[in-house]
């Protein structure tokens, strides 16, 4: 049976609707259409790109297939929430599996970590490594329960319109001590490095240094455990997919080629935009699903700012750079599991490298996709489909990606060779390469950084872009660089929020 739709869901909208324009088809871009369309909007929504997506792009080549950016699906209930705002259920469109292991981190030194959701098996993993830590574990995921609570269920759907709305959370988070590092919060509870590591790289998945990035994060751990790590069958590709059906469905537009230009600003608000080709749609409201960053520096008028002026965006601080080697082989890995971390010898020294001094090291760590454990399709028969992420600087840094980029792909290979995929160079079938040029350049990420805006706490809740613009009436921004930040579930999050910041359809009237 169908769940129930919520009161303000909605028949199609007629063409007197009032008119959103949503700039961007990334998951937020999507998800916010979705949302305006069940409050009686009309939604077009604009993407640069010849497909849907955004950094969630899929790739084919020669009989392969490569979701571009995410493929990790934790909280798979706020998928099947826009899936209930149409009537829908999810399951009719999507199969997720259920990862087991999360993720197998494997050390420098040949050690290996297999994280899951059983927290059984948990225990028994870090046991192997301390058994003094065991107590610790339970002890630090009831702390990140407490912050999952707080943190997701309490305010990650909630707009932080203000200072104000940061104090009201302060005893919370202050109680949790969410102003420590996600790696400092770990530390207190185990001690043996290994451990720490294993209980702290989450915030590396979504842009952050868990050195830096606040405690507040370790609610991750809390939500993989309790709703489980999922990847879908045919990729997250297949979840566009389904997004973009809802989308149709709800009888709105998605125009591709189409790059917005311009929001169009009349007497402080949005009134619609202006497209490379000159085209201008009107609009009664605009969401941007473009990175938050790029948005105020190119799409809105200098002369339509205060808050997020040339200056401010050119002074904060960005998250990592992304260097992703997708790669097909002629041969199956059968021990490889579909979520791997291939850690380097440096941790600390590492990201201290990447986000501090923005500069390329020598060593690296390692997200290795293997989509063909879970779904052989993706890939021609006998054959195995990758792709190998690499945190990076941004383009802050001295590295000229458009020399550089394959002496870095080939000292991947090699690392992947010696550790994980033996034999891996004579079995290479395809390859395709993105630096954080291709972020700047194709994706219209500002300094090509991978998840905008980094979450350190001077740039997290009422101090990120808003969802409601503070500069622009009528402008709303969903996605990384606005709250409550990166990840699957924070982008969808971010669209959530436009529920409460956004007026009803029937206002407009």
């Amino acid at each position: 049976m169908n769940s129930p739709l919520p009161e303000f869901a909605t028949p199609i909208a007629g063409p007197d609707a009032p008119h959103a324009v949503v700039i961007g088809s990334g998951i937020g871009g999507l998800a916010a259409a979705i949302r305006l369309g069940a409050r009686g909007f009309r939604v077009t929504v604009l993407e640069r790109l010849d497909a849907p997506g955004g950094r969630a792009y899929v790739h084919k080549q020669d009989g392969f297939t490569f979701d571009a950016g995410p493929t990790i699906v934790t909280a798979p209930f706020l998928l099947r929430e826009l899936w209930n705002l149409c009537g829908k259920r999810f399951e009719d469109d999507v199969d997720l599996r259920l990862m087991s292991p999360f993720y197998r981190i494997r050390f420098d030194d040949g050690k290996v970590f297999d994280y899951s959701g059983d927290a059984d098996a948990t225990r028994a993993e870090i046991a192997r490594f301390n058994p003094a830590d065991v107590a610790g574990y339970d002890r630090y995921m009831e702390i990140s329960r407490r912050t999952y609570e707080i943190g997701f269920e309490k305010v990650g759907h909630l707009p932080f319109d203000s200072f104000a709305d940061l104090v009201k959370m302060a005893p919370d988070f202050l109680a949790l001590r969410a102003y420590r590092s996600v790696y400092n919060q770990v530390s207190h509870y185990v001690q043996d490095p290994y451990v720490r590591i294993v209980l702290s790289f989450h915030p590396l998945l979504v842009g952050g240094n868990p050195f830096s990035v606040p405690a507040v994060y370790t609610l991750i751990s809390y939500l993989e455990r309790q709703y489980g790590v999922y990847s879908a069958m045919g990729g997250t590709g297949a979840i566009i997919n389904g997004m973009v059906g809802l989308i149709r469905g709800q009888g709105n537009r998605l125009r591709f080629n189409a790059e917005v230009d311009e929001i169009l600003v009349e007497e402080g608000k949005a009134t619609g935009v202006r497209l490379a080709g000159g085209e201008t749609l009107k609009a009664d409201i605009v969401v941007s699903n473009a990175d938050a960053a790029w948005t105020y520096r190119h799409l809105v008028p200098a002369s339509a700012r205060r808050t997020w002026t040339n200056r401010r965006i050119e002074r904060s601080r960005f998250s990592n750079g992304l260097f992703v080697w997708y790669f097909g082989t002629n041969r199956r890995y059968e021990d490889v599991p579909h979520h791997a971390i291939v850690l380097g010898p440096r941790y600390k020294g590492l990201v201290t490298d990447i986000f501090k001094h923005k500069r390329l090291s020598q060593d690296f760590s390692l997200y290795l996709h293997r989509p063909t454990a879970t779904d052989p399709a993706l890939a021609p028969e006998g054959c195995d489909s990758f792709y190998a992420l690499s945190p990076v600087p941004h383009l802050e840094g001295d590295v000229d990606w458009s020399e550089h980029a394959e002496t870095y792909r080939k000292a991947i290979e090699q690392r992947l060779e010696e550790t994980v995929l033996p034999g891996l160079g004579a079995s290479l079938a395809t390859s395709l390469v993105t630096t954080p040029l291709d972020f700047e350049n194709r994706l219209l990420s500002y300094r090509g950084a991978g998840f905008s805006f980094e979450p350190v706490l001077t740039q997290s809740a009422s101090f990120r872009p808003h969802n409601r613009s503070e500069d622009v009436q009528g402008l709303y921004l969903v996605g990384a660089g606005t709250h409550p930040g990166a990840g699957m579930p924070g982008v969808i999050s971010s669209a959530r929020v436009l529920d409460t910041v956004v007026p009803h359809a029937n206002t407009f009237r």
